[in-house]
């Protein structure tokens, strides 16, 4: 028997705790283990598979968002794995050995639902791009493929120039966290740029952002800043090119679209088998990695179609199961 992305998608999508080749190997009569590690490093599965596939399930609004973020797939315990860079990792609140992932999820707020629509494998040293290289490269595929949207959200870690410049460049609207030392100028002018955390702000101010100058962008360029009080010791920023924006609680809501890709990466590592690989090269990891987004457009689909919960879908998996072994034991109790 051979393996193919059909088989291994079907073992990602079934199985419930290990993800490894031997075991496929294991409970498949024909397949050895060195059959998955060929079929992964002989194969080519790229991100722009993910398009091709989902483009027919993806329901498209012209008030869309896009959503961009990165994750690292922990490989702490691995040491000859290809990819695997020390990296900061915002679930491990610290640097970790592991694969940065980034992505590119469209929401659609009318209906309230969100796909995977790209990704890149964060490897500068094969490719030298960053981070913020790979965002543009998917952004730049958006119009080519006919996606339409509006906004663009992403984290406080993506707020650079370059991208600011590009979304207004193609009069796209973003909301974008900031950190509190970014420097800016609320003072048109008269007096030097500070951090946003040395910014006095009026009580109107507080509930409806102010135009400020951000450093480094254009002199003639105003964006519009917003103050969101989360606790008595926490102070976030948010900053948009929505000029007509003057309520913080609805920036506040907008910018809080963005975790919609967190839930993605919650969903992704945990019903697939994400970080599971264990296979040493490159090209059998990327595949891996693109089989499992495939594997979680799927189970989204269904879920979307059942109204359930993915992971009410992939524990339901067991439910045959179950009642197959109440019914009739393989093992008895007594």
């Amino acid at each position: 028997m051979k393996v193919t992305a059909q088989l291994y998608g079907q073992f990602l999508l079934s199985s419930q705790i290990n993800y490894t080749a031997t075991y496929l190997a294991d409970h498949l009569e024909g397949i050895t283990h060195d059959n998955v590690q060929y079929f992964l490093k002989a194969s080519r599965v790229a991100p722009r598979q993910v398009w091709q596939h989902v483009r027919h399930q993806i329901q498209l609004d012209t008030d869309g968002y896009i959503l961009f973020d990165d994750t690292v797939l922990n490989k702490e315990h691995s040491h000859k794995i290809e990819l695997v860079r020390r990296q900061y990792s915002g679930n491990a609140h610290g640097i970790i050995k592991g694969i940065g992932v980034v992505n590119c999820v469209y929401f659609n707020p009318k209906i309230n639902q969100f796909w995977l629509i790209d990704y890149r494998i964060f490897n500068p040293d094969e490719d030298g791009k960053s981070k913020l290289d790979h965002v543009l490269d998917m952004l730049n595929q958006l119009a080519p493929r006919q996606i339409s949207y509006r906004i663009v959200l992403m984290d406080s870690w993506y707020a650079v120039t370059d991208l600011f410049k590009w979304l207004i460049t193609n009069e796209k609207l973003f909301y974008c966290p900031i950190k509190s030392n970014r420097k800016v100028d609320d003072s048109g002018g008269k007096e030097p740029y500070q951090p946003v955390s040395y910014l006095s702000w009026s009580a109107q101010q507080v509930q409806q952002g102010k135009l400020v100058k951000v450093h480094k962008m254009p002199q003639n360029t105003y964006l519009k800043l917003f103050r969101v009080l989360v606790s008595t010791h926490r102070t976030d920023y948010i900053v948009t090119n929505d000029l007509a924006q003057n309520e913080t609680s609805a920036a506040e809501e907008k910018s809080g679209i963005r975790w919609t890709i967190e839930q993605f990466h919650r969903e992704d590592k945990q019903i697939t088998g994400l970080e599971c690989c264990q296979c040493r090269l490159a090209r059998s990891q990327r595949n891996h990695i693109g089989l499992a987004a495939l594997t979680w457009l799927r189970f989204k689909q269904l879920a979307y179609q059942t109204k359930k919960t993915v992971y009410q879908l992939k524990q339901g998996l067991l439910d045959a199961y179950l009642r197959q072994e109440l019914a009739n034991p393989s093992v008895a109790f007594a």
